[in-house]
C-alpha cells in the first residue's frame, strides 16, 4: 500500500526529535510504498539537509513554516488571484466574493477559539457537575457548539486557500484583526480573552498564520495526498492538519502517532515565550480545538504510552479508538553489555541525558550530599551534554558550580591529589566511548526529572539491565511497572533513601536489573513497535479500502497487476455495513462511490472519462 507520512519538524531532515523512529519505521516496513510529506521548522535545520533515504521511499514533498513569503512557499494559488489587493495595503487579496468568503470563515474560528476559555475552568458559571475535561453538563454543549463552529471555520479557510491562495495574506490583515477583536470583545468570552490588546491580536494573528500555513500547501490534488492509501500524521498540531484535508477532499484515513502529546508539549512551551497572556490563552485554545478536531476526524490514534492516552482522551479522543504502541528502541548495542556489573563499581550512581533544568540536576546533588553521608565512598557520574542554547549552557555551569559547593575536593592524605565525587563527562571520550559505556558506568542509574514524556534513558538502562531510581513522573511508572524504585519528584529526601537502599542490597540490585532487562526486551525493542504498526495499517486499509485510477497503473503508464480486486467488480449494490459491528465505517467512503475533491482536482466523472 502506499502512505502518507506527515512529519513536522523531523523526517527526512537530519535533525528533529521524530527522525529515528520514523527512518525506523519506513526501513522496516519494506512491503509499503512511502511518500514524505514533511514541514520544517528553522532555516538550520533546512540548511542541514536530509538523512539518507531508503528505496521504500518514493516522494518527498517539504514545506518551510519558517517562511513567511507567499511567492517563496510555492503556494497553491491562481496568480491572477493573488495579484488582487485585500486591504490596499500592498498585500496579495481576493475579490469580493472571496472576502465575504473568507470573512465569515474567519469569524467562525475565532468566535470558537476566543468562547473556549469560557466552557473550561476560567468561567465557572456552565454549570452542572464536572466531566474528564472540566465542563459541566453546560459547559459540554457550549464546547461542542463551539466544535462545529471551529470546525465550519477550519475547513472553509482551507477550501478558499484551495481554491484561491492568498489565505496567509489574509489571516495578516487589518480585516483578520478586527474579526478578532470583536471576538474577544463579545458576551461570555473568559477575562483573560477580553483583556487582549491590538499587539496582542498582532501577535496572535501571526502565529495563527503560521499554524494554519498548511492550509495553503499545493498537496490536495489526486497527485499528491489524493494518491496516496493511507496518511500517517507522526504527531499532531500542523503535522495533522494535511491529513485532517486529505480525509476531507479525498477520503483517505488519518492515523495518528504521538509519542508526546502535542498539547501537552505547546501548554509547557508556552510557559517560557515572552507572549503575554492573552496571547497564550488564545493560542491554548486554538491548540485544544484543533487537537479534538484532529483526535474525532482520526481512524486510530496511537499514543506512544498511557500518560499520552489519558491527554489525548481528556482533549477528546475516544477510547475506542485510542490504542497504545510503544515506541521501539534498538537493543542491539546493549546486548554486549546484557546484566553485567560493568566497569564503574557497585558504590556509583549514573545520571544519563540532556542537561536542562526539567532534568532537576539539583535535586539530584542535594539528595547526592545525604547519599555521601551515609556512604563516603559512593561517587556520581552525570553524563551527558547541556542542551542547545544558552538556557543549557548556564544550567550546566550552574550544576557545576553546585557540586563544587557541596562537595569539595577530596584527598585521601596529605600526599594525594583531591578528587571530587561528582564528576560530569561528555559521552564519546577515553572513560565514556559509547552509550553503552555510560550505563556501564555504575550501578545504580538515577533519573530526577519533573517533567518527563516517555523516559528513552530509562529504557536504555533496563536494557543494560541496570536497577533505576526514577522519579514518579510522566510515564516513568509505566515504563519501570515494579521493576525499580519509584519516588516523589522534587523530594532529594526520598530519592537519597532510595538510592541507598540500592546501594546496600546488590542481591536486591541484581534482581531488579534482570527483571528490567527482560522488560524492555518484551516491550521496548523496534521489532514490537514494526509489528504492531504492520497490523495497523492492514486493519485500516482494510476498513476503508481505497481505489484511484493513479494505483492502477504503473510507472510506465502500463497496468499494475493486482491492482483492482475482484470484489470491485461484483455486480449489484453493497450492502450498508453494520454499525455495531463496524462502528464509524458507514461514514467511510470507499473511492469508487465518489468522493468530493478539491477545486481544481479532477472529480469522479473526470476519472470515468
Amino acid at each position: 500500500m502506499r502512505i502518507g507520512l506527515l512529519t513536522d519538524g523531523g523526517y527526512p531532515y537530519a535533525t528533529g526529535e521524530s527522525r529515528l523512529w520514523c527512518d525506523r519505521l519506513v526501513r522496516g516496513l519494506a512491503q509499503h510504498e512511502f511518500d514524505l510529506f514533511a514541514l520544517s521548522r528553522t532555516a538550520e535545520q533546512e540548511a542541514r539537509g536530509w538523512v539518507q533515504l531508503p528505496f521504500q521511499v518514493s516522494r518527498v514533498r517539504t514545506a518551510p513554516l519558517w517562511i513567511a513569503d507567499e511567492d517563496t512557499l510555492g503556494l497553491h494559488a491562481p496568480r491572477r488571484l493573488l495579484s488582487r489587493l485585500l486591504t490596499g495595503g500592498g498585500a496579495r487579496s481576493y475579490g469580493r466574493r472571496e472576502r465575504r468568503r473568507f470573512t465569515t470563515h474567519f469569524t467562525a474560528l475565532a468566535t470558537a477559539v476566543c468562547a473556549a476559555g469560557a466552557t473550561g475552568g476560567e468561567r465557572g458559571e456552565a454549570g452542572g457537575t464536572a466531566g474528564p475535561g472540566g465542563y459541566g453538563d453546560g459547559g459540554r454543549a457550549a464546547a461542542g457548539a463551539g466544535d462545529a463552529r471551529f470546525t465550519a471555520g477550519l475547513y472553509g479557510l482551507a477550501e478558499l486557500a484551495c481554491e484561491h491562495g492568498g489565505l496567509p495574506a489574509a489571516l495578516r490583515s487589518e480585516t483578520a484583526v478586527r474579526i478578532l477583536e470583536a471576538a474577544c470583545r463579545a458576551p461570555g468570552t473568559g477575562r483573560t480573552v477580553q483583556a487582549a490588546t491590538v499587539p496582542d491580536l498582532l501577535a496572535f494573528a501571526a502565529e495563527l498564520d503560521r499554524v494554519l500555513r498548511p492550509l495553503s500547501l499545493d498537496w490536495y490534488d489526486e497527485e499528491s495526498l489524493g494518491a496516496v492509501d493511507l496518511c500517517h500524521a507522526t504527531s499532531g498540531g500542523a503535522a495533522a492538519l494535511p491529513g485532517l484535508l486529505a480525509k476531507r477532499f479525498f477520503g483517505v484515513p488519518l492515523l495518528v502517532t504521538e509519542h508526546s502529546v502535542q498539547l501537552r508539549s505547546h501548554y509547557l512551551a508556552a510557559a517560557g515565550t515572552p507572549l503575554s497572556a492573552p496571547v497564550r490563552a488564545l493560542l491554548a485554545n486554538f491548540h485544544g480545538r484543533l487537537a479534538a478536531e484532529v483526535y474525532r476526524q482520526a481512524a486510530l490514534i496511537t499514543p506512544g504510552n498511557t500518560h499520552a492516552r489519558r491527554w489525548q482522551e481528556r482533549c477528546g479522543a475516544e477510547p475506542a479508538k485510542v490504542r497504545t504502541v510503544y515506541p521501539g528502541m534498538e537493543s542491539g548495542r546493549f546486548a554486549a553489555l546484557g546484566e553485567n556489573e560493568g566497569d564503574g563499581g557497585p558504590d556509583t550512581l549514573v545520571w544519563v541525558g540532556r542537561i536542562e533544568p526539567a532534568k532537576d540536576l539539583v535535586a539530584l546533588l542535594h539528595a547526592f550530599a545525604q547519599v555521601r553521608r551515609a556512604e563516603p565512598d559512593a561517587r556520581l557520574r552525570i553524563i551527558g551534554a547541556a542542551a542547545q542554547g544558552p538556557e543549557g549552557a548556564t544550567y550546566l555551569a550552574h550544576c557545576r558550580a553546585l557540586a563544587a559547593q557541596l562537595f569539595p575536593d577530596e584527598a585521601a592524605d596529605a600526599h594525594a591529589v583531591g578528587d571530587n565525587p561528582v564528576s560530569f563527562e561528555d559521552i564519546g571520550g577515553a572513560e565514556v566511548p559509547d552509550l553503552a559505556q555510560a550505563y556501564a558506568a555504575g550501578g545504580v542509574v538515577v533519573l530526577s526529572s519533573v517533567v518527563e514524556g516517555f523516559p528513552i534513558s530509562l529504557v536504555e538502562a533496563m536494557f543494560c539491565g541496570r536497577a533505576t531510581v526514577s522519579t514518579d513522573v510522566g510515564a516513568v511508572v509505566e515504563v519501570i511497572g515494579g521493576t525499580g524504585l519509584v519516588v516523589p519528584p522534587r523530594n532529594p529526601r526520598a530519592l537519597a533513601d532510595a538510592c541507598l537502599a540500592l546501594l546496600r542490597d546488590p542481591e536486591r540490585r541484581a534482581r531488579l536489573g534482570a527483571a528490567a532487562r527482560a522488560r524492555a526486551l518484551e516491550l521496548f525493542t523496534v521489532e514490537q513497535n514494526l509489528a504492531a504498526f504492520r497490523g495497523i495499517y492492514l486493519e485500516l486499509i482494510a476498513r476503508a479500502p481505497v481505489r484511484r485510477e493513479a494505483a492502477t497503473v504503473n510507472a510506465d503508464g502500463g497496468p499494475r497487476p493486482f491492482a483492482t480486486p475482484p470484489e470491485a467488480h461484483v455486480l449489484g449494490l453493497w450492502p450498508e455495513p453494520d454499525e455495531a459491528l463496524a462502528p464509524g465505517l458507514a461514514e467511510r467512503t470507499p473511492s469508487w462511490a465518489g468522493r468530493g475533491v478539491c477545486a481544481g482536482a479532477r472529480g469522479a466523472g473526470d476519472r470515468d472519462a
